[in-house]
């Protein structure tokens, strides 16, 4: 028996979202919870313990409308851990002395981290990779530098995870072409764009 850990860098994950889809993401363009909390159940034993972690960064505009999402995730058997945004305060210390924490605690056997910020996360996750436990991080591979390549880290793509979006993200990825070739749609006007961009000989 060992214990599993996710944590989840929600402010991060709203971001990258916002960049894929060039807008500020709606229930409908964001992860659904629920669905990402059976896929981390189902990763484990019967008999480890799983616990799970969301991360807000809450500025005072938002506190008000965040309160029902985050009362659900709580019913969905998420640990919440919320901090008023500050200026450019954020929350990646916070999830990584939890990660410290949990090992700390002992028999952590994997943990899961829902992020693409390689800056924060790329050096404290290699530490635990080193003292055996095994690392997994769910992101967006084009936005995730290191982490989505770092040897020993197991990189899953948020849209792998059946069911997590409801519909496909607009995203302009060349890297997992399906092999009878896929359309992407224009984002822009045609006849109006910018000087295009050469590849790099």
């Amino acid at each position: 028996m060992g214990r599993h850990v996710l944590v989840w860098d929600a402010p991060n994950v709203d971001m990258t979202l916002a960049n894929i889809i060039d807008d500020k993401p709606t229930s409908k363009e964001r992860p659904d919870m629920a669905v990402l909390g059976r896929w981390l159940v189902d990763h484990a034993d019967d008999a480890d313990e799983v616990s799970a972690s969301v991360f807000v960064n809450v500025a005072p505009h938002v506190a008000g409308p965040l309160r029902g999402w985050v009362l659900w995730l709580l019913e969905q058997g998420f640990h919440v851990f919320a901090k008023p945004k500050d200026g450019d305060s954020d929350v990646d210390d916070d999830m990584i002395d939890h990660l410290w924490d949990q090992y700390d605690t002992g028999d952590l056997d994997a943990v899961y981290v829902g992020s693409n910020d390689a800056r924060a996360f790329l050096g404290p996750i290699a530490k635990l990779l080193d003292k055996g436990v095994v690392v997994t991080v769910l992101g967006f591979a084009e936005y995730a530098g290191g982490l989505s390549t770092a040897p020993g880290i197991r990189f899953v793509d948020l849209e792998a995870v059946e069911g997590l979006f409801g519909e496909p993200l607009p995203r302009i990825t060349l890297e997992a072409l399906p092999a009878d070739g896929r359309w992407f749609a224009p984002t822009g006007k045609l006849g109006v764009g910018a000087p295009r961009a050469l590849p790099d000989e």
